[in-house]
């Protein structure tokens, strides 16, 4: 009796853990069928600093745009950037 009532209520937090994270999904942005990303993505991926960040902003290394004050990136300009960025320490 114990064994199947904790089990139930296994499975009713793992519903729950699984509406959660379908909701996050949901809740990421989008733009033309594209992923957003935002600074705090985008620094976490990359392992860079703020201040690194905002370098490859200016100098227009990386690409992006902002909405209501805040700063995205498209995931299509971000692998570009990486792609860029790997080439540009290959010994030629």
């Amino acid at each position: 009796m114990e064994f199947s009532f904790w089990m139930k209520r296994i499975m009713q937090r793992f519903d729950i853990l699984s509406d959660h994270l379908n909701l996050n999904i949901r809740e990421r942005m989008v733009l033309d069928d594209e992923e957003l990303l935002d600074n705090q993505d985008i620094l976490h991926t990359l392992k860079i600093s703020p201040r690194t960040l905002q370098r490859y902003r200016s100098s227009g290394e990386l690409k992006y745009f902002t909405i209501s004050g805040k700063l995205y990136y498209k995931l299509s300009d971000v692998r570009n950037f990486i792609h860029a960025s790997s080439n540009k320490t290959r010994p030629s």
